[in-house]
């Protein structure tokens, strides 16, 4: 006696498609706040350069020099927005 188990198809592709754009709304949702920590970092380092602010917090290093920090903030905002926008295209295309 031979059983046959049948399932039923699933809706993989709209389904994922679905789940990746409310990821990539919530990740760049969360990029936000990181990009303003990086551009804070930023104009604290130039303060510090400027004798205007206390010592900054990484003294050697990468990480140690204004440039670096501005560009981090730029490649998150970039991030960020690039992720928002594809997690709203489908609501665009409604309207």
């Amino acid at each position: 006696m031979k059983v046959r188990i049948r399932f039923a198809r699933s809706r993989k592709a709209a389904g994922t498609r679905d789940k990746n754009r409310q990821i990539a709304l919530t990740a760049g949702a969360l990029l936000n706040p990181a990009s303003l920590a990086a551009w804070l970092l930023c104009v604290w380092r130039i303060a510090a350069e400027m004798k205007l602010a206390g010592g900054f917090a990484i003294a050697s290093g990468m990480f140690s020099h204004w440039q670096a920090w501005l560009g981090a903030a730029v490649l998150l905002q970039v991030c960020s927005r690039i992720l928002n926008r594809y997690g709203t295209a489908r609501n665009r295309a409604a309207l």
